[in-house]
């Protein structure tokens, strides 16, 4: 399955979540891409929409290999098995983790300005992308959304490689997915239209949604 633009798939993985009927749902999009993918779901779940700003926090001889994850407000979330492995001392930890943690607070502003951000705690949080690759940045939303007390998390995408999805299928309660090719590429590959989103396009699908 090819989607004509990010907005269309947000429109149907909304209509394959309303029959799903999620209990007390927020969604939690992905920026910058997964906004307009969680404006749709959003709007079709009638529930609110905000935006999660998750930085990898990568070993530094290794960026793409995740010993942890930071997200607003501080939050911060140590994967010890990989601590262990590479043998990352604390200090160097913090270190990585303090700079991620201030890209994280630029975003933030970017994104929301001065809007509080939705408290998960006692909903179904959907986080939201408009594709997988690596699914690593997806795993972190997870897990910042566990540690801020969701009741219980959804991962829901577009489209997402076939086969499995490692930590993603343990660590998650439902994982809900339109297209799984075999074939799978780059995300891009499967939108006619994959046209970069703005800060700009972000701010104004938060404040569309706020007062839908």
């Amino acid at each position: 399955m090819r989607f004509d633009d990010r907005r269309q798939a947000g429109a149907l993985l909304g209509q394959r979540l309303v029959e799903l009927a999620p209990t007390n749902p927020v969604v939690y999009a992905l920026p910058r891409g997964g906004v307009p993918v969680g404006f749709e779901v959003a709007r079709a779940l009638r529930c609110p929409l905000d935006v999660m700003v998750v930085r990898k926090v990568g070993v530094p001889y290794q960026p793409e290999l995740a010993m942890g994850a930071v997200s607003e407000g501080g939050v911060v979330v140590r994967n010890q098995e990989v601590l262990d492995i590479a043998g990352i001392p604390e200090r160097v930890f913090a270190e990585v983790a303090r700079r991620e943690l201030a890209e994280v607070e630029r975003r933030v502003a970017a994104y929301r300005g001065r809007s509080a951000p939705i408290d998960p705690t006692g909903h179904t949080a959907i986080v939201v992308d408009d594709g997988l690759a690596t699914g690593s940045t997806a795993l972190a939303a997870v897990e910042v959304l566990r540690q801020k007390g969701a009741s219980a998390v959804w991962l829901a995408v577009p489209v997402a490689p076939a086969g499995p999805l490692g930590e993603l299928e343990s660590k998650t309660d439902r994982i809900v997915v339109l297209s799984r090719p075999s074939m799978f590429g780059a995300v891009g590959a499967w939108y006619r239209d994959f046209s970069q989103i703005s800060d700009q396009e972000v701010r104004d699908l938060l404040a569309a949604s706020r007062l839908a």
